[in-house]
């Protein structure tokens, strides 16, 4: 299952993606906001990013206006690899070097078209491990260090 959130700036690009993603069949779940009254993007990343830490969806997509304050939120949660990506390249890299577990996106700043090619690539994209493996286990070993910190 993938789960969806977004505030009020990326309202538009997630229903567009919904409907997209329920062509394709994928299960689904929308985590909100479902009107255009101004949210706080913060509340909607940590619904979403533990919804998929936890290992209750599978998949995030986040979206906000430029997709930057949902990607810094969400990758506040332990175990969240949340990839703002803006280009088919950049989905591709974030699932096959980073495998990133939520793809982040800018309703401002990309259209629809281009949303909907953006998440098929990341959701069609497999990660290589390899060298790769050892680079995600770097980057847990850096969240483990400072959690024990808190």
């Amino acid at each position: 299952m993938i789960v969806i959130g977004s505030d009020h700036g990326g309202l538009e690009l997630k229903n567009v993606i919904i409907r997209h993603l329920m062509k394709r069949d994928i299960k689904l779940y929308d985590a909100g906001t479902d009107t255009n009254d101004s949210v706080d993007y913060p509340l909607f990343a940590e619904k979403v990013a533990l919804l998929v830490a936890t290992g209750e969806a599978d998949l995030g997509i986040l979206i906000c206006g430029t997709g930057i304050g949902m990607s810094i939120a969400a990758n506040k949660v332990p175990g969240v690899r949340a990839a703002l990506v803006t280009d088919i390249f950049m989905a591709q890299m974030a699932k096959e070097h980073n495998n990133a577990n939520i793809l982040v996106l800018g309703g401002r700043v990309i259209d629809p078209e281009t949303g909907c090619k953006l998440v098929d690539t990341w959701l069609d994209a497999r990660f290589e491990e390899g060298r790769h493996s050892k680079r995600i286990e770097m980057i847990d070993e850096i969240e483990k260090k400072y959690l024990k910190q808190g």
